[in-house]
């Protein structure tokens, strides 16, 4: 059935300027170039709770109603739901209204209507990739929750698609919310003062030079209440592996701390040297609690055995960037242990220190920044330098603090009140996608990045896949 109703709603951008130029709407007010008109957002077949995190808040340059296409379900009630509740709360209050279309041809009647200039998507990865290409042969930009493609078919058309949006002076671009963490910025920054971190080191396969963990968990608590996933996020086929979904983040953070500003070439500047994969049980009882379902939906039948569901969700995988040899490994499991959480390490290795970020139970499941001093440099040294270097730091970041520990290693203390959480990384990215929109200057590394990102994801699924053979 179909149709098509108002609802209290949506979304949090913004952009102050009519000079940029969008979708085919935008065509009928080339005649009046000067005329500030504020932006509008199409919402596509939404299924993953970072949808809703995009609508928290509310900036007063996005017009007010938020078009919204998907299919009746579980994933677009949810997501209204959140919606609604952020139009309600007492405290800061959005106000958006949400036009939903829920026909079964809502794809189709997103590309002609031309209702907006950005499609927003997050939700089913096994049609995301489409969904890109689509959106810019119809000539809208796309601002996309990631992995943008979690197959090898998928990375071919990411490449088409980026090609197009080249051709169309149209912008697509993956939300990494990583590059937001604070602490992340402050890495980025010590990573580059070659006085005290010196050269990033090489490494081998056997030992590399940037090493990344992180495990999470299918059944959690968010914003204080119980995740509920769609059972489709237990389907790899649809939501992708853990080493074509996590590890976008962290190649991402790679990238852009330790090679900035520098364009990377899948095809010449990328290798692929090893990948595996392995699953996670989920019991049918979890399934249920996490899901909300009865039983495994018939699409799933094919990965229970003796009544237990194997997810492919962990995984490890090498590679090379320039020269320097990467490690990665993705953990999921089913739930924390009590007053557990989710945990990630991250160290790099440079010819004078090593960086450390670290996330445990020892540090209350909070991430901390260290750093520790290269055996070959004497201690009084690099104490000074250590100093010298925060100090310099404190111009942009006064709060910034060293806590020596043991054995030349030091906390670079960040505190907590000077961190922001997660959830309020999205709007970051959304207004970092709109200065881009409005100005055209997005440096060309950001497109070529990307691709070699989903390079390394996708190609890393296919060896892992490859070795069950």
């Amino acid at each position: 059935m179909k149709r098509i109703y108002n609802n209290i709603g949506f979304l949090i951008l913004s952009l102050a300027t009519a000079s940029c130029s969008l979708s085919k709407r935008q065509a009928d007010n080339e005649a009046d170039t000067n005329e500030s008109r504020k932006i509008e957002l199409i919402v596509l077949d939404p299924g993953h709770f970072h949808a809703s995190l995009l609508q928290k808040d509310t900036l007063t340059d996005v017009n007010d109603t938020i078009h919204i296409y998907a299919p009746e379900g579980t994933g677009l009630n949810q997501y209204m739901e959140s919606i609604n509740s952020y139009n309600q709360r007492a405290e800061a209050p959005t106000s958006w209204v949400s036009q939903v279309y829920t026909g079964d041809d809502y794809l189709s009647r997103m590309l002609t209507e031309q209702r907006g200039d950005v499609v927003v998507l997050a939700g089913n990865n096994q049609k995301k990739t489409q969904y890109i290409i689509e959106s810019i042969k119809a000539g809208y930009n796309v601002l996309s929750d990631k992995p943008l493609a979690i197959t090898q078919q998928d990375f071919d058309l990411l490449v088409e698609a980026y090609q197009l949006a080249k051709e169309k002076d149209l912008l697509l671009y993956d939300l990494m919310t990583e590059r937001y963490d604070i602490l992340n910025i402050i890495e980025k920054e010590l990573l580059q003062k070659k006085e005290l971190f010196g050269e990033l080191q090489q490494g081998s396969p056997e030992n590399p030079s940037i090493t990344m963990e992180s495990v999470h968990h299918f059944f959690k608590n968010v914003s204080g209440k119980p995740l509920l996933r769609p059972a489709w996020y237990y389907d790899t086929a649809q939501q992708g592996e853990g080493i074509a979904d996590v590890t976008t983040h962290l190649i991402d953070l790679v990238q852009w701390q330790c090679f900035p500003d520098k364009t990377i070439h899948y095809l010449s500047d990328v290798k692929v040297t090893k990948a595996t994969h392995w699953a996670t049980p989920i019991t049918l009882p979890e399934f249920c609690q996490s899901t909300q379902m009865d039983s495994f939906p018939p699409y799933l039948h094919k990965y229970v055995k003796n009544n237990v569901l194997e997810v492919l969700a962990n995984g490890t995988l090498n590679f090379t960037i320039k020269g320097i040899h990467i490690g990665m490994k993705v953990i999921w499991n089913y739930t924390p242990p009590t007053n557990g959480g989710d945990t990630f390490t991250s160290i790099k290795k440079g010819s004078k220190a090593t960086l450390k970020i670290v996330q445990n139970k020892e540090n209350g499941f909070i991430k901390e920044l260290y750093i520790q001093k290269a055996q070959n440099t004497e201690n009084a040294t690099f104490k000074t330098q250590l100093e010298k270097t925060i100090k310099e730091l404190q111009d942009t970041y006064p709060f910034l603090s060293i806590k020596e520990r043991k054995n030349g290693l030091y906390l670079i203390d960040i505190p907590q009140v000077c961190r922001s959480g997660h959830e309020a990384h999205f709007s970051k990215v959304a207004k970092t996608f709109l200065h881009y929109l409005q100005y055209k200057d997005m440096p060309e590394w950001e497109n070529e990045n990307t691709i070699s990102k989903y390079y390394i994801t996708t190609t890393a699924v296919e060896m892992a896949k490859s070795r069950d053979k």
